[in-house]
């Protein structure tokens, strides 16, 4: 049963395409011990969305961030580029393409997502976040 306490995590990673399969089992090993089991899948993707495209379009650092509160899971993803993320198009236009459809399918598949500038530590950038509240797979 999940925890009702909330809790959060973050992780910070370098600019290497191999942090995403970082982030992803990191992500596992987190929903799992917090008795989230049956998110796993679906957030793995879309933490491997989100991370994937700060780790490709930016030159910076990054971090996965991961938060359990009220019910609701939000995975998100920082990144050192504060420019908007381009807006996602309607899945059903970007399914066959090889590139360019992680945030459609991030919207298509989350409850709920955006993004918002971020400072931090002297570090600018931009969050791109997502929800998934644990009654969605019950």
């Amino acid at each position: 049963m999940p925890e009702s306490e909330p809790w959060e995590y973050s992780l910070y990673i370098p600019n290497d395409p191999r942090a995403v399969t970082v982030c992803r089992r990191t992500l596992r090993l987190i929903l799992t011990m917090h008795g989230l089991i049956r998110l796993v899948d679906l957030a793995e993707l879309l933490a491997t969305e989100l991370v994937s495209n700060a780790v490709r379009h930016t030159k910076g650092p990054a971090a996965l961030r991961v938060r359990w509160a009220a019910g609701v899971l939000r995975i998100g993803a920082w990144d050192a580029d504060p420019s908007p993320p381009e807006p996602p198009q309607p899945f059903d236009r970007v399914v066959d393409r090889e590139g360019g459809r992680g945030l459609a399918m991030v919207r298509a598949c989350a409850d709920v997502w955006g993004w918002q500038p971020l400072s931090r530590e002297g570090n600018r950038g931009k969050y791109v976040w997502c929800e998934l509240a644990a009654r969605r797979t019950a």
